[in-house]
């Protein structure tokens, strides 16, 4: 089976460059899409460079564009439609996540256990205010796991991290779910519809290396308004 994955990317040139060496180091035979939304600053012109310099390596490097900034669902979307795997994940092109993790994302994939995999970020991560372990960014740990109550008590599922950004699954299940989000709310938009449609989400613990505002997250706290909106919307 082939991994599609599907980078959206907005001003991001402080990170793109490591992140796709990154992916391209990760052992999976995979294509790799990175669909920039409309950067401002040095991005696409980074990933166009790098796309020359990489060789003699078993992934494929597409570049899409959307001309004007529209969003990370929008940009998803793009990437979904022009992908050709028998698998897709998403991966933020930030390096808050670990490419090293496909491996275990896949096994309950190919083993025919599942169609749909999360890599959690909160399965096994305690709230800790202080101390060399404190949780990074407490306020989104909790928001996070509010929204998970929500999903499970609205959805009857059983999800400790429906935020994440690791969601693989087969492309068959993402073009059934007929995204039409455009901004963060394709996170809960994604989950939603994959619950509605009855499909097995198996959650695979995984660490993640949050970054702060200050060094470009662009998460705010209104998007999680939006989320708690858009899992009610598809739930009535």
């Amino acid at each position: 089976m082939k991994l599609s994955v599907i980078i959206p990317v907005y001003n991001e040139e402080k990170t793109v460059c490591e992140l796709i060496r990154r992916v391209v180091a990760e052992k999976t035979p995979k294509e790799i899409i990175v669909v920039d939304d409309g950067s401002t600053d040095n991005t696409l012109k980074i990933i166009k460079n790098l796309k020359l310099k990489i060789k003699n390596y078993n992934s494929k490097l597409k570049i899409l564009r959307n001309e004007k900034n529209l969003g990370k669902g929008a940009a998803l979307r793009k990437g979904i439609g022009n992908a050709t795997g028998d698998i897709l994940i998403i991966q933020d092109a930030d390096l808050e996540y670990d490419p090293n993790d496909y491996e275990r994302l896949l096994e309950p994939i190919t083993s025919g256990k599942a169609e749909v995999v999360y890599g959690s970020r909160l399965k096994n991560l305690k709230l800790k205010f202080w101390g060399k372990d404190k949780t990074p960014l407490p306020f989104h740990y909790l928001a996070n796991r509010f929204l998970c109550l929500l999903t499970n008590l609205l959805y009857g599922s059983n999800l400790t991290d429906m935020e994440t950004g690791y969601k693989m699954m087969t492309r068959e299940v993402y073009l059934k779910l007929e995204l039409v989000s455009n901004k963060f709310d394709i996170e809960p938009e994604i989950t939603t519809k994959v619950l509605r449609q009855g499909y097995k989400i198996i959650e695979i613990p995984i660490v993640t290396k949050p970054r702060s505002y200050l060094q470009g997250k662009k998460i705010k706290a209104k998007d999680g308004m939006v989320a708690v909106w858009t899992l009610f919307k598809y739930r009535f």
